[in-house]
């Protein structure tokens, strides 16, 4: 079924859900002059360096050509881009209205949409993997993906950026009831790359949506990544993991809105900070609205400092709307190293830079492990050991 912008539009009209009443999610809108300039005092931007993202919050350029996109279409998969009338109605197919300038610049100006479809009852066996290379840092464009996994479909999405470029993006994503999808989106850009971009999921009835950001490199990125649930029993699944050295700013925002009774969200993220300035935000929200009664979710974000001079900011919200539900909860917590977990491995004749590397890679691990896709496990594996190897394990030797 093919969904209009105008049929988005008046849908959004006359759902009694579509005021958020939360500080942290304006009001949508697809008119760009209904969204200011941000100045860096509104809540939603209050941590972001906006001086350094080459004006893509702003008026900068969607249009410029600095990045080569390549994709592999494994059998029962369409992967291309589409323009016209057909990438025009794909704006907002995820039943959401921009809520940031520089989205509803996206929506209303960026001509063309690469457009991954899975057809209903189709099971893709490998991940469909879209290569995203950075060509020139001092030029900026803009973005739009839309993925669409059909009723009771499989599939594994894999968003690769690399390169230098200043992009701002959007991509939604439509799991339709009872499909299970999984998108990994990884930030592996040059230290030179300014990334901002907005993820958003709309969850059918008994449909597993899995979601995992990965951010290494970038001289900033910012990445967004919402949920909002289509009938009762859908389940969201946030992972995140972020790694900043010197100078890099790092910020991953979620938003699982439960717009349906008996959903779940569940997120993990976890970051480790080395390096003067390294400094990365998370802010995670869960909206329980009166309607989502029966509802699980939990929240957790994990910061290990691993040299002075950083800065990791985690601040977990609930806005709860209704008493009737099953379970909700949050934590974070920012430490250094674990002293008893060092002490423990020199006791038994491991080196300091061996136990710090494995307090690392512990910490990491578990996460890593969940992200399901053995081939991305085990370049994670390896880009932790390259970063460990560039402040902490160098100051050891």
């Amino acid at each position: 079924m093919t969904v209009t912008t105008d049929s988005v539009r008046s849908a959004l009209e006359q759902a009694p859900l579509d005021k958020v009443e939360s500080h942290l999610h304006p009001a949508g809108s697809y008119d760009v002059a209904d969204h200011l300039v941000p100045t860096g005092r509104e809540e939603i931007w209050r941590f972001t360096p906006l001086k350094r993202l080459k004006g893509l919050h702003a008026d900068a350029p969607l249009d410029g050509r600095n990045t080569r996109a390549t994709w592999n279409a494994p059998e029962g998969a369409k992967v291309g881009v589409v323009t016209g009338d057909e990438a025009t109605s794909l704006r907002g197919v995820s039943g959401w209205a921009p809520n940031t300038r520089f989205t509803a610049r996206i929506l209303a100006e960026v001509p063309a949409t690469l457009l991954v479809d899975v057809p209903a009852d189709t099971e893709v066996s490998e991940p469909i993997v879209i290569d995203v290379d950075g060509t020139d840092a001092d030029v900026t464009s803009g973005a739009h993906v839309v993925l669409r996994f059909g009723t009771h479909s499989k599939a594994v999405v894999v968003l690769n950026h690399t390169g230098s470029a200043a992009v701002a993006a959007v991509v939604e994503v439509v799991v339709a009831d009872g499909a299970d999808a999984s998108v990994v989106s990884i930030q592996d850009w040059a230290d030179d790359a300014v990334h901002l971009s907005h993820h958003q999921a709309r969850v059918g009835r008994d449909a597993s949506y899995k979601h995992a950001a990965i951010s290494f490199g970038g001289d900033v990125v910012r990445m967004d990544a919402n949920v909002t649930y289509d009938g009762p029993g859908g389940s969201a699944e946030l992972l995140g993991l972020y790694f900043a050295d010197a100078g890099q700013h790092i910020e991953h925002r979620i938003f699982a809105d439960h717009t349906a009774p008996r959903t779940k969200s569940h997120a993990v993220y976890k970051g480790a900070l080395q390096g003067e300035k390294a400094h990365t935000v998370w802010v995670g929200n869960v909206l329980i609205r009166k309607v989502a009664e029966g509802i699980e979710t939990y929240e957790e974000n994990r910061n290990l400092v691993l040299t002075d001079g950083c800065q990791a900011d985690s601040i977990p919200n609930l806005e709860i709307e209704t008493g009737e539900i099953e379970g909700a909860g949050h934590a974070s917590a920012t430490a250094r190293f674990d002293d008893e977990q060092l002490f423990y491995l020199q006791a038994r004749g491991i080196s300091e830079k061996e136990a710090q590397r494995l307090v690392v890679h512990g910490f990491f691990n578990d996460l890593i492990r969940k992200v399901g896709v053995p081939s991305i496990e085990e370049r994670l594996l390896a880009t932790v050991e390259a970063e460990l190897a560039k402040n902490v394990l160098k100051e050891l030797s």
